[in-house]
């Protein structure tokens, strides 16, 4: 998730944007249904919430298993983060292993999002782990390399296996600053290969994607590539962040997407989205999405969600060849209970995203959840 603030490598920051010639390389990504989009949810969250006393409520007010919950509307697959050693002992490795093996149980597919910090990575800070942050270049593409595998082989042992990796975060300025940068290209790439290597070396059959904010701004998209390209990383899918309140019109991210699967031959999926369901506030945290009009025209409600969900779906759908392959909302199950805030060195922090989830300050199913089960 990208606040509009954040900056982007090629926007920000005055970079030529490279000119590689288009890579053809077979993505990774298994077989789909005829047509059909994977219809995913990040719920990265999940467990820190119910750990701190969320209830989830079907849309008839039943009470039951959120992950249950989405597999009954239709959700196909989950997205979950996994931080190195974050200061409250949420979205590690033992919770990435536990949601897998529920998805799985649920008959649900796992996306995998390594942000290689003890916290949010995003384009305005990428900040080493802090048992990493003495380390240098070579030191830090192993240890990219093996916390990518040690991830994936718990994974494995525990019978899961994900379809699709990220390797990085919204990486629009490079990760693991500053050694990797975007002022720092060859070492930039050479974690990021660090980490698409591991992916198929301990998840055969899963596609390693590179994550962008800013999925309208194809200058940015092209810089990115282009030069991830350029110099030999062997990425198999192409992820975007598009919020419709920060990233521009839906004509900019169907034109970029078009242009990332026409020039790169990769499937392209959007795998962060959201839109407010309400401008009310759960918990006392500011919202960090309050207006009335987020989109001029398109209120704060439950019908805003399911517009935005099938406009999206409408553009990924479109993708040529096929393409455009799903779309993933940011943090369906993060309602606001008290605790279970966004910090993790702060236990006093409080959820400012709990009006742009997918069930509402009761628990309940917003409409939105059907509506992406159904795309």
């Amino acid at each position: 998730m990208k606040r509009r603030t954040a900056l982007t490598a090629a926007g920000a920051f005055g970079v030529v944007v490279a000119t590689a010639a288009p890579a053809h390389a077979a993505g990774r990504c298994r077989e789909q249904r005829q047509g059909a989009l994977t219809r995913g949810a990040d719920i990265s969250g999940l467990i820190k919430n119910e750990d701190y006393g969320a209830v989830y409520r079907r849309a008839d007010g039943s009470r039951a298993d959120a992950v249950a919950i989405l597999a009954e509307n239709g959700v196909d697959s989950v997205r979950v983060k996994v931080w190195v050693d974050p200061a409250d002992g949420y979205n590690t490795k033992t919770q990435v292993v536990e949601l897998g093996q529920r998805a799985k149980a649920a008959g649900m597919d796992l996306l995998v999002d390594f942000h290689y910090s003890d916290s949010w990575a995003d384009p305005g800070k990428q900040i080493k782990p802090a048992a990493w942050a003495s380390l240098g270049y070579e030191d830090l593409k192993a240890a990219v390399y093996d916390h990518t595998a040690d991830v994936l082989g718990a994974l494995a042992q525990a019978g899961v296996r994900p379809s699709l990796v990220q390797v990085g975060n919204e990486t629009n300025g490079g990760l693991l600053w500053p050694e990797g940068r975007w002022d720092q290209l060859e070492q930039m790439a050479g974690l990021l290969a660090a980490g698409c290597d591991a992916v198929h070396d301990t998840a055969p059959g899963a596609a390693a994607m590179l994550h962008l904010a800013e999925g309208g701004d194809n200058g940015a998209f092209r810089w990115f590539f282009d030069n991830a390209v350029a110099h030999g990383v062997a990425f198999d899918a192409v992820g975007a962040s598009y919020y419709p309140y920060w990233h521009g019109e839906l004509s900019g991210l169907a034109a970029n997407l078009n242009d990332m699967a026409a020039r790169y031959g990769k499937p392209v999926y959007v795998v962060e989205t959201a839109y407010p369901f309400t401008t009310g506030d759960a918990d006392g945290f500011p919202n960090i999405v309050s207006e009335a009009e987020p989109v001029a025209g398109s209120p704060s409600s439950p019908e805003a969600q399911s517009f935005w969900l099938n406009e999206i779906a409408r553009v990924v759908r479109a993708v040529p060849n096929g393409l455009g392959r799903g779309v993933y909302w940011w943090e369906a199950t993060w309602t606001g209970v008290e605790g279970a805030g966004w910090d993790p060195a702060d236990p006093s922090s409080g959820n400012a995203w709990e009006n742009q989830a997918l069930f509402d300050f009761d628990g309940k199913a917003l409409p939105g959840l059907r509506t992406l089960g159904t795309l």
